[in-house]
């Protein structure tokens, strides 16, 4: 019996013929001039020298915002805000007076725009995490009621004042009380119409009260009527 033989086909691909070659070749010669072709640059790092100076004039810029805060401020305040939150901060400001503005600024830097200023009493306070409250008004118990009211409502008892300057003074985080119980323009008034119907002397103890330019004005209008009635 014959046997029968049987050719399997093999699994290599066939051997390219000429024509392919040639379309290849030309394809690989002439180039499509409208394929677009995406290049993809690496973002070169930025130098140490140029993030130092993008450091130093934020903190300049800081600084100079410290500064112009203070200017025609009559009481600065810092509050310890460790563990706040952002969004606690915006509705914190929702809630503060025109008047009034909240700052998150580095103690140093807060240090180096009240250097050689009045403000330079703020420096016990220097601790820890602070934002500044500026208030640019003379209703001072206005100004650090909203805050007030937001620590009660958030349970912030460890987010306490942490200091304050009025006047010169610097008032610690036990001496708020006094601070918050100051007398409205409004009473300053009352009490100073009520004074000028007594003797001199009533008036000048009611300017003994924190000042204010009406008050210093009246004080030397004492002053003048005392000495005039010194001279008859």
């Amino acid at each position: 019996m014959e046997g029968t033989l049987f050719t399997l086909p093999s699994s290599r691909p066939p051997p390219p013929s000429s024509a392919t070659f040639t379309a290849l070749s030309l394809k690989a010669h002439f180039r499509n001039p409208f394929r677009t072709t995406t290049l993809h640059h690496s973002k070169s790092p930025i130098s140490p020298n140029i993030r130092a100076a993008i450091s130093r004039t934020k903190k300049e810029e800081t600084v100079d915002k410290v500064k112009q805060e203070l200017e025609n401020c009559f009481l600065v305040a810092g509050i310890g805000y460790k563990g706040l939150t952002v969004q606690q901060f915006q509705e914190l400001r929702t809630q503060l007076p025109e008047t009034s503005k909240l700052l998150v600024a580095k103690n140093t830097l807060v240090l180096k725009a009240i250097e050689g200023t009045k403000w330079e009493a703020l420096k016990p306070c220097m601790k820890g995490m602070n934002a500044w409250l500026f208030v640019h008004s003379e209703e001072i118990p206005a100004a650090l009621k909203p805050y007030r009211t937001f620590q009660k409502e958030k349970k912030l008892d460890q987010n306490d004042f942490t200091g304050a300057v009025f006047e010169g003074k610097f008032y610690g985080p036990g001496e708020f009380k006094a601070l918050e119980t100051l007398p409205t323009r409004a009473e300053i008034y009352s009490t100073l119409l009520g004074s000028l119907k007594g003797p001199a002397s009533a008036v000048v103890g009611t300017i003994q009260a924190p000042a204010r330019d009406l008050i210093l004005l009246l004080q030397a209008h004492c002053k003048k009527l005392e000495e005039e009635g010194g001279a008859q």
